[in-house]
């Protein structure tokens, strides 16, 4: 019983990023399963099957909230159905070396992105700089769809910063339609797992932990898009997959000696930390900034009745 409460935290906290960040759901279940021993193929068939019911949630919270632009989602949503299955059938099929290698690979990229992101106000993943142009939006959703079935995540690094990049939505719209989106992802990526017969296996118990954490998480997190600091977290959720699949992979291929690796990851811990901070700091200080220049309308009175009907106002 332990381990669904204790994954039940998990996937409330992977759930508060996701759904107040667009991404991090995927990448940190997948990180974690992954670090437990369980195997690539196992660990993403796992995670989207947690996806599927948080993302429903997630999407219909986003939608109440008035934060998803159903003409986006649907031109995204398809073809990333279409690269998660595909991406499914590929990790169903390669050997277990080469599935671990490849999705330790891809997180620690992804986590770079979230940290890069967030952290350090940099793009790794270059979008076009076209304004809202529908042509770019189907190979967003096919390349996402794609890494996030091979990766066990991916999904929300991939399109969340395109879409921002691609459409002029406030990123609040963009998170909630992202969001929408990955429930058909993740419904397709599970059938490609199941034809692939990657189900067996399937650790339940921390998925469903996952699930409750998910699913109680994800509607106060859609109300809250927006409005949290989104830099301190992204920098600590990309920070911390970095460092748990940097762990793995250098262990992958023979690993350090214990007071290298201890010293090594308590200097990463704090580096990490120290960029959160700063992040922090700088979200605050534009937002700050954000509110002085805005321009503030006239109070709701008389005159304001008097400018609506075009009478002169009283001097």
């Amino acid at each position: 019983m332990w381990i669904v409460v204790v994954f039940a935290l998990a996937g409330g906290l992977a759930q508060l990023v996701d759904g107040t960040l667009g991404m991090g759901f995927g990448v940190t279940s997948a990180t974690v399963l992954l670090f437990m021993g369980i195997a690539p193929v196992t660990a993403s068939a796992a995670t989207h099957a947690a996806k599927l019911p948080t993302t429903l949630i997630s999407g219909l919270s986003h939608w109440r909230e008035g934060n998803v632009d159903t003409a986006v989602l649907l031109r995204v949503a398809l073809p990333g159905a279409m690269g998660g299955f595909l991406g499914a059938v590929v990790l169903t099929n390669i050997s277990l070396v080469s599935a671990k290698a490849w999705m330790s690979g891809l997180l620690v990229f992804f986590g770079l992105v979230i940290f890069a992101r967030f952290g350090l106000g940099v793009r790794l993943i270059p979008t076009p700089q076209n304004g809202h142009t529908a042509r770019w939006l189907s190979p967003i959703g096919l390349l996402g769809g794609f890494v996030d079935a091979t990766g066990g995540g991916g999904w929300g690094p991939v399109v969340t910063p395109s879409l921002m990049t691609v459409t002029r939505h406030e990123p609040r719209k963009v998170v909630g339609t992202v969001n929408a989106a990955e429930f058909l992802v993740a419904v397709s990526v599970s059938f490609g797992f199941l034809t692939g017969a990657a189900q067996h296996g399937v650790p339940w118990l921390p998925v469903t932990g996952l699930i409750v954490g998910g699913v109680i998480m994800a509607p106060i997190a859609a109300r809250l898009a927006g409005r949290l600091p989104h830099a301190p977290m992204g920098t600590m959720v990309g920070g911390l997959v970095v460092l748990v699949n940097g762990v793995t992979i250098v262990a992958a291929l023979g690993g350090l000696p214990g007071w290298v690796d201890a010293v090594l990851i308590l200097l990463t811990v704090a580096v990490i930390g120290a960029v959160a901070r700063q992040a922090w700091r700088r979200e605050r200080d534009e937002r700050a900034a954000a509110v002085l220049v805005t321009p503030h309308e006239p109070p709701p009175g008389p005159d304001a009745a008097l400018r609506e009907r075009g009478t002169p106002e009283p001097i």
